[in-house]
């Protein structure tokens, strides 16, 4: 398709015209036909006409540009009506049309199954909604919907996710040409994201408990840490700190996370990297209250990183319960009970629904009484192997090293008592969790370093391997119900490897503070979305996951199909590939159509 000038003269003056054509294929060769007349086009220069007719183009192919032009609007209005009129020897709405059969092919296949869901959860929590009532506009909704299901379905950097887009079927689903979109529209988005978060989580939350029913009862908090590449020296927040990702070589920030108790996201906030667990609770409580508006009666869940008094006496204050796990030294406190063998209870947990592949485990509890406490005693098959497992390693490690530091000390290597004691020093440190089981001294006169097993203390480990502790102020809990609530935060280490892994919120490349926060923020929202789809199959008792469901809609696409007609003229449909049966047993589950998007035919050029 293409604009061409024409000129007729009339006496002593010259009228220029310029119509929009397209080249179709006759039995005499190809010819121009006119699909309309444009009017003159000048003053414009003749150098931007192919960028009109590339505009006309995709208006008239059925998508709208992320900002409106209302010249090329009103010229594909004009053109429509021509655009579509049938060929000789094809009355309208005609389906009967006589094609080379050995000539049909497809083209422009686009990937429609995976961002077809996505759009669709969109739609359900009806995050358009939420994010203009935010303050966001139409082209700010958009973009913001494209960057979550990037992070949704196979997540890129701002700089890469353009292309993403236009390898997608989101051009055909959201009825918008990105053909023009750049990277920078999409850093801009962030920029215009980053102060609305707060209301778009509390807004996202309130909806997501009225639509699943959502219990608001009991909320899951724990922090991950997540590391950047680079040096980042333009955020404060980029601190080196205690790494769960073991990347203590890199900068990193902290990511503190409440869910309920059905795995919802609820608030989550960015924290510095070297900031401590146990000094983030009060902060996060108070964003908490602000995302739900419930002051106090809730029961907060909660590791042994925040089992201390003043952690649990904030949690008080604010008028909430709490369950957390007991530090190691705490058990100490329950010795002979852990050593009788009577009052135990047993109960099995069974495999998460989102993690079917995890084995059965047999737990065994007792209550004891700790003052206004209820203390719970667990002792679990699995722990104790993985107790006993870590500690034999930590402590194979740490003779180890001993014995290295007593050959240099023995060879003259390393003379000076101070230095001799300082690097014993390190070693306990380097090995907290054994080196407490030994005795280290340095005997001058003999110039020798050497160690002596504190049996009892050793044994004592031994006997508790396998046990931990439960606490709470709930008095009202049954043992069982105070055990399987704990065990809920298992849900937020499961949000955490999901934007880790699938979703990619690690490594960060971004520099800028507020853009790393934003980031984590489009991670977060494309979490609400993959818990709302496992939350519907898990509602009709189906056990997946959204990686599952993403590589099984991968091969459900959007493509043309190209019918050459024996007139000369060629039929181009752009539809929605027939969906097999798992798409379509999808689709049924999640109440979504099957159906991407509805069939365009046009007469076009060949």
């Amino acid at each position: 398709m293409f604009i061409k000038r024409t000129a007729r003269r009339v006496g002593d003056k010259t009228y220029v015209n310029h119509l929009l054509v397209e080249t179709v294929t006759t039995p005499q060769g190809p010819r121009h036909r006119t699909i309309c007349s444009l009017g003159s086009l000048a003053p414009a220069p003749a150098g931007e006409w192919r960028g009109l007719a590339r505009k006309l183009s995709a208006a008239l192919g059925g998508q709208t540009p992320l900002v409106s032009e209302p010249t090329v609007e009103a010229l594909a209005a004009r053109a429509r009506p021509a655009r579509h009129r049938a060929p000789a020897g094809a009355s309208a709405g005609d389906d009967v049309v006589a094609i080379h059969t050995d000539q049909v092919r497809s083209e422009d296949v686009r990937e429609a199954g995976p961002v077809h869901v996505g759009h669709q959860m969109w739609r359900t929590l009806t995050l358009d909604t939420i994010l203009a009532e935010a303050g966001l506009s139409a082209r700010a909704q958009r973009l913001t919907e494209i960057m979550t299901l990037n992070r949704l379905v196979s997540p890129a950097s701002e700089h890469a996710m353009p292309d993403w887009i236009r390898r997608t079927a989101l051009g055909d689903i959201l009825g918008t040409d990105f053909a023009a979109l750049a990277d920078d529209a999409l850093y801009r988005n962030l920029d215009r994201l980053h102060p609305q978060r707060a209301a778009i989580e509390q807004a996202l939350a309130a909806r997501e408990r009225t639509l699943f029913n959502l219990d608001d009862t009991i909320y899951l908090y724990d922090l991950t840490s997540t590391y950047f590449e680079g040096r980042c020296p333009h955020n404060p927040q980029a601190q080196r700190g205690y790494s769960r990702d073991h990347r203590p070589d890199c900068k990193q920030v902290v990511v503190g996370l409440v869910l309920d108790r059905d795995g919802f996201p609820t608030a989550h906030e960015v924290f510095d990297g070297n900031r401590q667990d146990r000094t983030t609770l009060d902060e996060m409580l108070a964003a908490l209250e602000q995302r739900t508006g419930r002051r106090g009666g809730a029961t907060v869940v909660v590791d042994r990183g925040l089992a201390f008094a003043d952690n649990l006496a904030q949690i008080r204050a604010r008028g909430h319960h709490y369950i957390v796990a007991g530090r190691p030294t705490e058990r100490h406190e329950h010795l002979d009970a852990f050593e009788d063998d009577t009052g135990w209870t047993e109960v099995l947990r069974t495999p998460s629904p989102r993690n079917p592949g995890q084995k059965k485990t047999r737990v065994v509890i007792k209550r004891a009484r700790h003052g206004a406490e209820v203390h719970l005693l667990c002792r679990s098959d699995g722990r104790l192997e993985k107790d006993r497992a870590i500690r034999d390693t930590h402590e194979q490690r740490f003779l180890r090293d001993l014995t290295k530091l007593q050959a240099r000390v023995a060879r003259g290597r390393l003379r000076t008592p101070t230095k001799i004691h300082e690097a014993l020093g390190r070693l306990k440190e380097r090995y907290p969790r054994v080196a407490r089981y030994y005795a280290l001294a340095y005997d001058d006169a003999r110039r020798a370093a050497t160690w002596t097993t504190q049996a009892d203390l050793q044994s004592r480990a031994q006997q508790l391997d396998g046990a931990y502790l439960l606490r709470t102020d709930r008095q009202d809990l049954s043992d069982e119900e105070i055990w399987r609530l704990y065990i809920l935060l298992t849900r937020v280490e499961a949000a955490f490897r999901a934007m880790k892994s699938p979703l990619m919120e690690r490594p960060i490349f971004h520099r800028l503070e507020h853009r790393v926060q934003t980031h984590i923020f489009l991670c977060v929202l494309a979490y609400h979305l993959l818990v709302a789809i496992e939350k519907r199959f898990l509602d009709q008792g189906v056990h997946t996951s959204w990686a599952t469901l993403r590589e099984q809609l991968s091969t459900h696409h959007v493509l043309t199909v190209v019918l050459p007609a024996t007139n000369g003229q060629t039929l181009r449909i752009r539809r929605t590939s027939t969906p097999d049966a798992i798409h379509s047993e999808i689709y049924a589950t999640l109440r979504m159509p099957s159906e991407v998007i509805k069939p365009v035919k046009t007469w076009a050029l060949v």
